[in-house]
């Protein structure tokens, strides 16, 4: 039996569960040179370390790396359908690593795992999605002055964050790794936008060509998105709320235009925006029959699956990960994944090439956090450019790509202006 609390599906899934985390880590050097750094040097020695992550092949390894680095880890899941129940188990049979986290679990489990991990008293948390900071701001207030900070890997979180800085409520110094550049130019843009066809691709078997693909923002996410779809034949229509972004996306080659126009004419509707209701139960009425909902924001609030679920005269799972729902007027609307994020309720989330990058940044804000204790105001910071690039140097040299110098020539002209034409 293992040797610490857990909470997983069965632990008999572990054979399986190891296997999917060495392949893994064959995609992660970069993640795998600091953990080797983290074992001669110890650099979270003495301090423990909750994460509230999806529990997935990738973030076992980030779990490992920490641990060797000397830390007391524990992880429960950032939601509850995207967890790998193989990987769960092996972390805790295989690694002695504290996990909270079955695929499926209800929203009284989601908050009792993460009551679990924050029960071990972290010095330091690890958050996707703002969930974990959110439960010991509103119900654990007395452990935050536990905390030498934070660190938060997706856009949402930031954004949560952020507010709460601005509100005055934040208490605690925060690391957002999602606005680093070797996080949200790769993983939200590479990461997302392959992770999340391959989703949709695995829940409904459709052809992507020809059909009108409506991806609702025009972030680094949908970016990404936008030009994989593209690629695979779809005819991408952008909705976008910031007219910069707008425009990029006009001068992308792809159709801009209002929900309320693009709920006409989409056969497949995707979102990738970090806030609520952007695709209404209105729009969703204005939608055709037979047109498929999905998103792949954090959280399943982007949908307002509520008011759907009220107004459906009945409603089936057709397929894993497919519900049909079947309006007072015969028209079927069907929702992928219940609205949560497609990429890892259906598919694996994102390839572990680019959680390399992702994970190599949490483990350094880990490092960076053990290193500035007590020397951190109360903020959201962005990681250090320092350690950004760094990252981008460790993965320039796993995949064989040549960096180049600047001579000691250029460096004068660049931090000079006596020179001219």
């Amino acid at each position: 039996m293992p040797n610490v609390l857990y909470d997983v599906k069965d632990l008999a899934l572990a054979k399986q569960g190891k296997l999917r985390i060495e392949w893994a880590k064959t995609s992660m050097p970069v993640l795998q040179l600091l953990q080797k750094r983290f074992e001669k040097e110890k650099p979270l020695k003495g301090l423990t370390l909750a994460a509230c992550l999806h529990v997935t092949d990738s973030t076992a390894n980030l779990m490992i790396a920490l641990k060797a680095g000397g830390a007391k880890v524990s992880l429960c899941a950032s939601n509850p359908l995207s967890t790998q129940d193989d990987v769960a188990a092996s972390l805790v049979k295989d690694f002695d690593i504290p996990t909270y986290a079955i695929k499926g679990e209800d929203t009284k489990t989601y908050y009792k795992h993460m009551n679990a991990v924050l029960d071990t008293h972290p010095n330091i948390t690890m958050d996707d999605g703002a969930d974990l900071v959110s439960l010991l701001h509103k119900e654990r207030k007395g452990q935050l002055k536990e905390l030498i900070g934070s660190s938060e890997e997706t856009t949402t979180g930031v954004i949560r964050l952020k507010a709460m800085q601005k509100d005055g409520a934040l208490k605690i110094p925060v690391l957002a790794v999602n606005d680093s550049d070797t996080k949200h130019l790769f993983d939200n843009r590479y990461g997302t936008g392959q992770s999340t066809l391959d989703g949709i691709i695995r829940a409904t078997n459709i052809l992507l060509a020809g059909k009108i693909i409506v991806i609702s923002g025009y972030g680094w996410c949908g970016h990404g998105l936008a030009m994989r779809a593209s690629g695979m034949g779809a005819k991408v229509v952008v909705v976008e709320v910031d007219p910069v972004r707008a425009l990029e996306a006009v001068m992308d080659g792809f159709q801009v235009m209002k929900i309320q126009d693009a709920a006409k004419i989409g056969d497949l509707f995707v979102t990738v925006t970090g806030n609520k209701h952007v695709i209404s139960f209105k729009n969703m009425q204005r939608m055709k029959d037979g047109a498929m909902i999905s998103n792949s924001g954090h959280f399943n609030v982007e949908l307002e699956l509520d008011a759907l679920e009220k107004a459906a005269k009945s409603r089936r799972v057709v397929r894993n990960f497919v519900e049909e729902f079947t309006l007072k007027n015969g028209k079927k609307l069907f929702v992928l994944g219940e609205g949560r994020l497609i990429n890892l309720v259906a598919a694996e989330g994102h390839p572990a090439e680019v959680m390399d990058m992702s994970f190599a940044n949490q483990a350094l804000a880990a490092e960076f956090f053990a290193k500035n204790k007590g020397k951190l105001n109360v903020q959201v910071y962005r990681i250090p450019e320092d350690m950004d690039k760094e990252i981008a140097r460790l993965k320039l040299k796993a995949v064989g790509a040549g960096l180049d110098v600047l001579t000691k020539e250029q460096k004068n002209y660049l931090s000079s202006w006596q020179e001219g034409t």
